[in-house]
Parts: structure tokens; C-alpha cells; sequence
């Protein structure tokens, strides 16, 4: 076998595109081939295994088209990986051998690849400026692809759009975020870069089905595992409180577990959507309440009359249940913590009152240490020193920027405003006091 030239795979004359051209990907490749017989084929091909030609819509192994009474197949390897005998590994070598495979089986062919023949990675790193950061991730939320493209891939956004409807077979849509989510509802605008203008989708996360315009409400399938982490916390006879609950990731799969569920949402599309998502999932609506309120007035108002009501026996909570209060709105979250601080005032209440109450706060922190600077942020917020369960990396969202989880006891002292110990001083004036000493 006269050795294949090193070649690579990817696509070539490509790079620069910005108006997909599906033929330019058309090319010729010398690639390195076993002859095998048929009757060998299954015990030759796992060998083979870490040399395959893999390429999307190809099969490695093909019969050999001749004309005699043996039939043969074709293994194809491949050309970055192999291109003589000798690249073989010593020890995968003498197995061929012992099967009769020897370096007079090894020969070349001519294959012709198309565009239909590339992953979409492979493409986007043959056409995309060299040396910059590429398509590197994107969310997927049913039938939506969502990225968040740099600016130096703005050009190149209607060929990524493309690219990704044609290779990834349930998307239809592919859109790209406008801006970042600061505003009251935690949505976006975006524009749509490829496919169908269709932004309701359905999706499935922790055996529940959401439905939801995707334009106008907030939801992350990188979340979906948080979501699932805090419903183990939470048990049958449990109460939540989920005070910016969107379209219902921990209201809905938590009121299916037969918990009381109190559901909020400032976003009128959230909202509506949360309810619609409830009756899909055949919730039992004596126990799901929803609400479209700002967070402060659910705290000041929803929650403390439930508190208020445990306290005069009009509500009740089964013995050794809890009370869970999940707030994931990590841009402003804590900013609402500040409530629970002497929320109830009548002290003539605190003897009636023997309740655990978790609170699951989010928040984003910048800086080399992000556990202690979100604890250090929720104390601050709340305006009083309390009792941390547990602080919790959720997500990088970006270099340096974290989202974390802090749990805590909402605790009868914070509730009422008594007792409440002193709270240490921000890391940054730590950091000013030790620098004046040392001065």
C-alpha cells in the first residue's frame, strides 16, 4: 500500500462563508481501507474500533462490489489517524494477524464527502474566524435552539442558523438573544436567525410537561437538575412558597408530590402559562394556589397570613412537615429578603410559634471566592446574622460570575425581629480596614 498523504477531514475553501453554499463542502479524500471477508468481519471491525472513518451519514463498513464467488467487505479507517501499517498499534496489529489480516490487506480508496457528512461543529470550525471563540455552547428548549452569539459571529448568524436546523432534527427555530435579562420579567428580546416563527413550546422536566411562549416568559434547561435537587428536599404534607415561581419548574412537579403549593409570579405570561401548565398536568387545585403579584407583596401579604394562620390554628401543617421558600431570582433576589425580617409583629404570636422554614435564595456573585460572598450577601440583605444550611455552586454563567444557591433557616427570631446578632462587614471593607493597618 503506497501510504495516504496526511489529509484532514474537515471541511476546505470554506472559511469566511457567510451564506451557506451546501456545495462547497463537496470534496474527494484518499482514505486508508481493509479488505475483509465476509466471515471475518465481525471479529476484525472491534479491533478496528479507535481507526474507524466516522462521519455523520456514513458506514464504515461496506460491502466490496466485485464479481466472484467470495464476498468481501470494506473497512474504511481513518486518514488522520492511520496512514501505513505501521501506525497501527503493535498490540492491535498482532490480533489482525491471528485473524489473517495482514499489510497486504490494507489499500486506499477514493471517497467523495458532501455537507451531509459534517457535524455541526466540524462546519462551524471550517467557516468561522480562525483563532476566535466559535459556537461554543446554546440551550435547547423543545423545538428552539437559543444562542447567545459574540459580536464577531454576528455576520455569520444566518449560516449558523442554518446549520444547526439542518443537523440538529428536532430543532425548526433557531434564535439569538438581543440583550441580557435585566428587565422585571426575566425575559428577552431575541430575533430569529433560522426556521419557523413559532416560540410556544413544550418541554419535560422532572415528570411534568410546561408549555410556554418562550418570547415572553423565562425558563433554562441548565437549571433543570437544581430544580430536581430542591424537590428531593421537599416531601408529601410540606408547604411551598415559591416567590418568583415562573411557569411552575418547582411548583408544579412539587404540588404532583402532594405538597401545598402558594405559586407567585410578577410576569403575567408567567402566570398565565403556570396555570395552564397545572391543569395539563391534572394538578389537584385545592392544594396549588397562584398568584400575580410583586414578590414583596407576596411575602408581606401571602406568606405572612399563612404564618398567621398556623399561629391561630386556621391553617395547618402536618407534625414533622416543613415549610420551604424557594426564591430563584438570583439578578434581585436577595433584594426581597429584607421582608422576613420582623414580618410578624404581634410578639404575642411567638409562643404559638414552632415552625422550620427553609428559604433556597439565588444570587449571582462575582469574585474569587463565591461562597463566601454569597453568604456574606444574603446576611447583609436580610439585615441580620442567621443560620446557613448550606451554600451551593449552581452554575458558571460566565468568567468569574456564578450563580449560587444559599439555604437557610428562616428562624423564629428573623420572623419576629428579636435576638438577631450582629452581621460582619462587607469582605471589601475588610479588605479596606486591612490595608489602612498595614499602611
Amino acid at each position: 500500500m503506497t501510504p495516504v498523504l496526511p489529509v484532514t477531514l474537515l471541511p476546505i475553501g470554506v472559511r469566511g462563508m457567510k451564506i451557506l453554499n451546501r456545495q462547497k463542502f463537496l470534496r474527494k479524500v484518499v482514505v486508508p481501507i481493509l479488505k475483509v471477508g465476509d466471515e471475518k468481519v465481525s471479529e476484525v471491525t472491534p479491533i478496528c474500533k479507535n481507526y474507524l472513518l466516522k462521519l455523520e451519514n456514513f458506514k464504515p463498513v461496506q460491502p466490496l462490489k466485485q464479481n466472484s464467488e467470495n464476498s468481501y467487505k470494506i473497512i474504511h479507517l481513518n486518514p488522520e489517524k492511520l496512514s501505513q501499517w505501521s501506525d497501527i498499534d503493535n498490540s492491535d496489529r498482532e490480533v489482525l494477524q491471528k485473524c489473517g489480516i495482514t499489510e497486504q490487506d490494507l489499500d486506499t480508496k477514493e471517497i467523495q464527502i458532501t455537507y451531509d457528512n459534517f457535524k455541526y461543529d466540524s462546519i462551524f470550525k471550517a467557516v468561522l474566524p480562525e483563532n476566535e471563540e466559535t459556537v461554543s455552547g446554546f440551550s435547547q428548549i423543545g423545538h428552539i435552539i437559543h444562542l447567545n452569539l459574540r459580536e464577531h459571529l454576528l455576520d455569520y448568524k444566518q449560516l449558523i442558523g442554518e446549520v444547526l436546523i439542518d443537523k440538529i432534527k428536532t430543532c425548526t427555530t433557531v434564535v439569538n438573544k438581543n440583550n441580557i435579562i435585566d428587565n422585571t420579567y426575566r425575559n428577552f428580546s431575541m430575533e430569529i436567525i433560522a426556521g419557523e416563527e413559532n416560540y410556544i413550546v413544550t418541554v419535560k422536566e422532572n415528570g411534568c410537561n410546561f408549555r410556554f411562549d418562550f418570547s415572553k416568559v423565562y425558563w433554562n434547561p441548565r437549571l433543570c437538575k437544581e430544580h430536581e435537587r430542591i424537590l428531593e428536599y421537599i416531601k408529601p404534607g410540606d408547604v411551598l412558597f415559591d416567590v418568583f415561581c415562573g411557569v411552575g419548574p418547582f411548583s408544579i412537579p412539587a404540588a404532583k408530590r402532594k405538597c401545598k403549593v402558594f405559586a407567585n409570579d410578577l410576569n403575567p405570561d408567567s402566570f398565565t402559562w403556570l396555570n395552564f401548565n397545572a391543569k395539563q398536568n391534572k394538578l389537584n387545585m385545592t392544594h396549588f394556589k397562584s398568584y400575580n403579584l410583586d414578590g414583596k407583596d407576596f411575602i408581606c401579604n401571602i406568606f405572612k397570613d399563612f404564618l398567621v394562620g398556623l399561629c391561630k390554628g386556621t391553617e395547618e401543617l402536618q407534625n414533622g412537615s416543613k415549610i420551604h421558600v424557594t426564591m430563584n431570582l438570583p439578578a434581585m433576589a436577595v433584594e426581597f429578603l429584607k421582608h422576613f425580617n420582623g414580618l410578624l409583629e404581634d410578639k404575642l404570636l411567638m409562643e404559638k410559634f414552632n415552625y422550620e422554614i427553609i428559604v433556597y435564595v439565588y444570587c449571582f456573585v462575582v469574585g474569587d471566592d463565591p461562597y463566601k460572598d454569597a453568604e456574606q450577601l444574603v446576611r447583609e440583605s436580610i439585615g441580620c446574622d442567621i443560620d446557613i444550611l448550606n451554600t451551593f455552586n449552581v452554575r458558571n454563567v460566565s468568567p468569574k460570575k456564578e450563580m449560587m444557591r444559599v439555604t437557610f433557616k428562616l428562624t423564629k427570631s428573623i420572623i419576629f425581629g428579636v435576638n438577631q446578632g450582629s452581621i460582619c462587614e462587607p469582605p471589601t471593607k475588610k479588605l479596606c480596614v486591612e490595608k489602612e493597618l498595614k499602611d
